[in-house]
Order: structure tokens, then sequence, then C-alpha cells
């Protein structure tokens, strides 16, 4: 009698769990399209927010390499996707991290053009404090437009400092930590930029591999 209730319990619960497995299965058959499509719209909405649209003519979520170079940071291999005009390179968006955050890591994404002149920098993921070193994202403050039309010309630029340090960018009240950590990730991955840039442009197309699998 036992062991006939063991049995058709143990078949209930198998029953439960193939039912439920197949329900998470269908629906992440139905939704992994629009999951993906919402994700590429946010990637494209991040991407032009670093480079005027006008300056390239290529799509630049389908054309990127792979770097592990550590001045880029942590995590990686770190994504780098190449702006194009007519085929001619244009500009390295760059994605890095600094761990340097008062609060932990912070995500960055940099374009640089072949001069060392940066085209736009934004913060794409950071838990720095509310009301103070959170002023690094555009939502709160401009502060990281002020990136904007600067040049590396160095690996270790005297005047992508703060002004606490000595530099050109001025950090936030009651929080230096995080605009330094921001600042000197992005000398570093901007000289990184453009030390490599023609070897970046060189590299095989990582983005349409990905889409071809």
């Amino acid at each position: 009698m036992i062991l006939s209730s063991m049995k058709k319990n143990g078949l209930i619960l198998t029953a439960f769990a193939l039912a439920t497995t197949g329900s998470v299965a269908l629906v992440q058959t139905f939704t992994a399209p629009e999951i993906a499509k919402q994700e590429q719209r946010h990637l494209m909405r991040i991407l032009t927010q670093v480079i005027p649209k006008a300056q390239y003519d290529n799509e630049l979520y389908l054309d990127c390499t792979l770097s592990e170079a550590p001045e880029l940071g942590p995590n990686g291999p770190h994504i780098i996707y190449r702006a194009r005009l007519q085929d001619e390179p244009v500009a390295l968006l760059v994605q890095h991290i600094t761990p340097r955050g008062y609060s932990g890591n912070i995500d960055i994404l940099s374009a640089v053009y072949n001069t060392g002149e940066i085209a736009g920098v934004r913060v794409t993921r950071h838990e720095e404090t509310p009301g103070l070193g959170d002023k690094v994202e555009l939502a709160k403050s401009d502060w990281i437009t002020r990136f904007r039309g600067t040049t590396v010309t160095q690996e270790q630029d005297p005047a992508f400092n703060v002004q606490k340090d000595g530099g050109q960018f001025d950090q936030f009240t009651g929080a230096t930590i995080t605009p330094r950590a921001v600042v000197q990730s992005v000398n570093a991955a901007a000289w990184y930029a453009r030390s490599n840039f023609d070897a970046l442009f060189a590299e095989p197309n990582h983005c349409q591999e990905t889409i071809d699998e």
C-alpha cells in the first residue's frame, strides 16, 4: 500500500516537473526574439550616444572585435565596436571596466578617433553612492560629457586626472574616488585604442561570427 502510494506520488511529481520545464522552455522560445530585439535597441541607444550618427554608415553592433588587454580592466574579453564611413575606419568604441569605483566595478563605453581625440564617453553600469558618485551617470549630471573633444596624448596623460590631482576634470563635492577612477580608466582605454587603432580594425569581425553561429 505504502509502495503504491510512493509510486503514485512520484509519477505526479515527475509529471509536474515535466510540465513546468516544458512551460518555461515554451515561454523562453516565444520571448527570446523580443528580448534580443530589446537588447539590440538598448545597445544601439548607448553606441549612438558616444559618436554622432553622421560620422559612420555601418551597423555598429554588427562590427566588433574582442580584447583581453589589461588596460581595459577585469572581466574580459572586452568588446570593441568599429565605426566606419564608406568602409574607411573612423573610430573605435571601447567597452572597459574600472574596478576602482567607491562601490566596485564601473562599466564604461568610450569612443576614440585615431588621433586619440574622444568622441564621447558613457558609464553603462555602476553601483556608486546615490547623490554622490552616481553623477558619472548622464541621467544624474552632464559631467560625463566633458570628455568629448579632449585628446589623450600619452599612456598616463597628466591632463586626464581630476583637478584635485592636477588634471582638467572636476571632482564631485564629497566624492573624488568615483570620478578619479572613471577619468583614469578612460585615459587607459583611449590610449590603448589610439596605439592599436589599425590593428584592431584589421582583426576578424567577432560580432558577425556570433550571428552566423
